[in-house]
């Protein structure tokens, strides 16, 4: 191996695991911890693509249909979600947000922020330069 190659691995290997370890940290800030990571993925799909039914919701999340009728009747459970009839076809039904969990979602949303934003304060203006000119890199990384 080269070492460009060899330089290129390690990279692979530290961003990886540095990744991997923010991303646990972003994902411990938490505003509900009686919602679980399982939930908060399903409500954020919802959020983020509509009402869908759960086949769709369970390709969406790829888990199988029947692990992801079990999330829905746990939302269901909780009042963050509705079950409805489909409008054309008597067989499905269309899962829809409630309110509450819009709500919930914000809240989590801005509880990660929050947490995010006191790291940053923490960082010199030149660090904050870099980790701005990284995301846009990870985004490109990420095909986003």
């Amino acid at each position: 191996m080269t070492r460009s190659t060899l330089d290129t691995a390690a990279l692979a290997h530290d961003l990886r695991l540095a990744v991997m370890r923010f991303s646990r940290r972003i994902r411990n800030q938490r505003v509900d911890t009686s919602v679980t990571l399982t939930h908060l993925a399903a409500l954020s799909t919802l959020q983020r693509h509509g009402p869908m039914s759960p086949g769709e919701l369970a390709a969406h999340e790829r888990v199988q249909p029947p692990s992801m009728t079990r999330v829905v009747v746990a939302l269901e459970g909780m009042g963050l979600v509705t079950r409805t009839p489909h409008p054309t076809d008597g067989r499905q039904v269309v899962i829809e947000l409630t309110p509450a969990a819009d709500t919930l979602l914000d809240e989590e949303a801005r509880a990660r922020e929050a947490w995010l934003s006191s790291q940053l304060h923490r960082l010199t203006p030149d660090q904050r330069a870099t980790l701005r000119e990284a995301a846009a890199i990870m985004e490109e990384l990420a095909g986003g």
